[in-house]
C-alpha cells in the first residue's frame, strides 16, 4: 500500500489497481457510464474523468492505475464541466419521454442530469430515428434510448458467452443491435435479461405482461391463479426500501390475495417436485448407464444455449420441465380435477426473477392439448409496479401463509433461488434414493458461494459422484469445452444462466450491488438452516399428490406431465 492525494487528503491505495477503485474504498463517488466491476475497463463514456497533476487533460479514472506520489482532483470546475457537457450531448439526441419510461427514477443518464444541474438544452439538431424491437416474447429493445455505453455488448459476450448483440453500423450512424439488426426473436438472445440489469437508460427492458394479468383479474370467468419462485421472497422487499436479503413471504402472499388471485402457491413446492423427478432421473442413469454428465434444465436461458451452441449435450439435459412449468402443469391438471374447475377457465400466472421465463411459458412443447402450462410471467420488478399502482402498503400489511397444497415446501426447494441449491437439493434426495438414508449433514458447503464454477465429490454409498454448479454461461461454455476435450470426470452438473442463480436474475430488482446479492443469498441459507423438513422426499404434501395423482417419479404419469423434449435451434448469429 502507498498514499496518494485526493481533493487535498492523503488516501491509501493498492499497486496496480485503478483510480476509480481506490476513490470507492476511500468513499469518494466518481460517476460512471460505462464502467462494469470485475472487467477490463473501456474508458469509452468519460464520465468518470479527473485531474492529475502533471498531466495535461482530464483522466478517465476507471482505466488509469494509480502511482505513488499522485495528487488527484475528482471534482475540479473542469472535470464536472466535462461530465456535464457530456450528459448535455447524451441528451441532446435522447428522448423527451421520462414520465412514460419505464426507468423513470430510476435511470443513471436522469440521475446524473439532475446530479450535474442539467436544466436547459444547449444542443441541439436533427433526432435520430429508430424502430423499437419488440419481437422477443422477454426483451424490448429501444435503440433510441440507447447512450452506447456498451455494458449491454459486454455483459452478453463476456459474462455470457452468447454475444447476440454488438456495435454495428459507423462514426455518428453507430447503434447497437443483433446480425444485420434483424429482430431479438432470430437472434442468439438467450433472454437472460442480463443487458436490462446493466443497461443504464430504458434502451433495454422486459416486454410486460400487467396488462394481460390485469385483465384477467378483471374477469369473473377467470379463476387466476399466482405462484413465485424461491427468490422472490428475498429479493421484493428492495422495491419498497426494505433490507436487501429481507424475507417478506407472508407479506407478499398477503400483498397477493388483496390485488384479486384466488389462489396464491409457493414455486418452491413445484422446485420439490422437480427433485423427485430430477435425482430419480440422475438415479435411473447411473444404475442404466444413461447420458452422464445429466445437467440440469431448470433454466430456461441456459437451455436455450446448450439448443443453440452444444446441440450435441442435448441428450445430457434433464427432461424435467423447470419448477414454473411443473406448477402450471399440474395446476392445470391434478387441482383442476380436484377442485372441479375447467383448466380452460384457470389463468396461471408465474412472478419469476427471470425474463427468459417469459420465453420458456411460451414455448409449443411446454403445452399440453393446446393449452399452455403458464399463461403469463411477470418479474419481481412487474409485482412491485403492480403493487404499487394498487396502492398497497408492504409495511402495514399482516402476514398469510400461502394456500395448500402447493403451498407447502422444504428448504430444498427454496434453495433453488441460489447457485448451487437445486444440486445441493438434488444430492439429499438422491442419497436417499440409493441408500434408503438421509445424509448426515444436509449443508454441502462446496457448492455455495458466488464463485462461477464450484465443483465438489460426494460419495453415496459406495458410489462416488462428481459434482458442478455452474452460474453465467460464460462459466458454463468453459465447463463444456473442458468435458468435450475429457478433461472434467462429472456426473452431474448444475447450470444457472445469472451469475449467482436466481437472486440476481435479468427481472429482479435494478442495480444491485454484490453486497446485495450476497444478503439475497445469505437469507436464503438461513431459511434452510433454520427449517423442520430440509428435503424434498420428505414435504408432506409431495408424498401426497405422488399417492394420488402420479403415482411413482419418471413413471408414465408424471413423465407424460412433468417431463419434456428440446431440440437443436438455427438462430440467425
Amino acid at each position: 500500500m502507498f498514499t496518494i492525494e485526493v481533493n487535498n487528503r492523503e488516501v491509501e491505495a493498492k499497486p496496480g489497481e485503478m483510480i476509480l477503485d481506490t476513490l470507492k474504498r476511500a468513499g469518494v463517488k466518481v460517476p460512471t457510464l460505462c464502467h462494469l466491476p470485475g472487467l477490463f475497463p473501456s474508458g469509452a463514456c468519460r464520465m468518470c474523468v479527473v485531474e492529475i497533476d502533471g498531466i495535461p487533460g482530464l483522466t478517465p479514472s476507471c482505466a488509469y492505475p494509480v502511482r505513488e506520489g499522485m495528487k488527484i482532483k475528482t471534482h475540479s470546475p473542469r472535470a464536472i464541466r466535462a461530465r456535464k457537457t457530456i450528459v448535455e450531448l447524451l441528451l441532446s439526441d435522447h428522448p423527451d419521454d421520462c414520465l412514460y419510461c419505464v426507468r423513470n427514477k430510476n435511470c443513471d443518464l436522469q440521475d446524473l442530469a439532475e446530479e450535474l444541474g442539467v436544466r436547459e438544452r444547449r444542443y441541439t439538431g436533427a433526432k435520430s430515428q429508430y424502430n423499437i424491437d419488440s419481437s422477443s416474447p422477454a426483451i424490448i429493445r429501444d435503440p433510441a434510448k440507447c447512450i452506447l455505453c456498451g455494458k449491454c455488448v459486454r455483459v452478453c459476450e463476456e459474462i455470457q458467452g452468447v454475444s447476440a448483440i454488438d456495435f454495428i453500423n459507423r462514426g455518428s450512424r453507430s447503434q447497437i443491435g443483433t446480425a444485420f439488426d434483424e429482430g431479438l426473436n432470430i437472434s442468439s438472445c438467450i433472454k437472460c435479461g442480463q443487458c436490462i440489469v446493466v443497461c443504464p437508460t430504458g434502451a433495454l427492458r422486459e416486454k410486460s405482461y400487467i396488462k394481460e394479468v390485469m385483465n384477467a383479474l378483471n374477469d369473473p370467468e377467470k379463476f387466476v391463479v399466482v405462484q413465485h419462485a424461491p427468490s422472490i421472497s428475498v429479493t421484493l422487499g428492495e422495491e419498497f426500501g426494505l433490507k436487501p436479503g429481507q424475507d417478506v413471504m407472508g407479506i407478499m402472499t398477503a400483498a397477493l390475495r388483496r390485488l384479486g388471485f384466488d389462489r396464491v402457491f409457493d414455486t418452491a413446492f413445484s422446485a420439490d417436485l422437480t427433485i423427485m423427478e430430477e435425482a430419480s432421473e440422475l438415479v435411473h442413469r447411473i444404475q442404466t448407464g444413461g447420458p452422464l454428465p445429466m445437467m440440469t434444465s431448470c433454466s430456461p436461458g441456459w437451455i436455450k444455449f446448450v439448443e443453440q451452441f452444444y446441440p450435441e449435450f442435448i441428450p445430457n439435459l434433464s427432461t424435467c420441465k423447470s419448477p414454473q412449468q411443473m406448477m402450471g402443469a399440474i395446476i392445470k391438471t391434478y387441482y383442476s380435477e380436484t377442485q372441479g374447475i375447467d383448466p380452460a377457465n384457470i389463468f396461471s400466472v408465474s412472478i419469476m426473477p427471470c425474463t427468459a421465463k417469459k420465453f420458456e411459458a411460451e414455448r409449443p412443447e411446454l403445452a399440453r392439448n393446446g393449452m399452455a402450462d403458464i399463461d403469463a410471467v411477470l418479474t419481481t420488478r412487474e409485482l412491485a409496479r403492480i403493487i404499487r399502482m394498487r396502492g398497497l402498503d408492504l409495511n402495514n400489511m399482516t402476514p398469510e401463509g400461502a394456500d395448500t397444497p402447493f403451498g407447502e415446501r422444504s428448504s430444498a426447494g427454496k434453495l433453488f433461488g441460489v447457485s448451487g441449491g437445486v444440486m445441493e437439493a438434488a444430492v439429499r434426495s438422491a442419497h436417499y434414493f440409493l441408500t434408503g438414508k438421509e445424509l448426515t449433514n444436509p449443508k454441502i458447503q462446496e457448492l455455495r458461494g458466488l464463485d462461477g464454477i464450484k465443483e465438489t465429490r460426494v460419495k453415496i454409498g459406495d458410489l462416488e459422484l462428481g459434482l458442478a454448479a455452474v452460474s453465467g454461461l460464460g462459466n458454463a461454455r468453459k465447463l463444456l469445452d473442458d468435458i468435450k476435450a475429457g478433461k472434467k470426470d462429472i456426473q452431474f452438473i448444475e447450470v444457472m444462466t445469472c451469475p449467482g442463480g436466481c437472486i440476481a436474475g435479468g427481472g429482479q430488482p435494478l442495480s444491485a450491488n454484490i453486497e446485495t446479492i450476497m444478503a439475497r443469498m445469505k437469507m436464503l441459507y438461513e431459511i434452510d438452516r433454520d427449517a423442520t423438513v430440509t428435503e424434498s422426499h420428505n414435504n408432506k404434501y409431495i408424498k401426497k399428490i405422488y399417492k394420488e395423482f402420479l403415482g411413482e417419479p419418471l413413471k408414465e404419469k408424471s413423465h407424460e406431465i412433468l417431463h419434456t423434449h428440446y431440440h437443436k435451434r438455427d438462430v440467425l448469429m
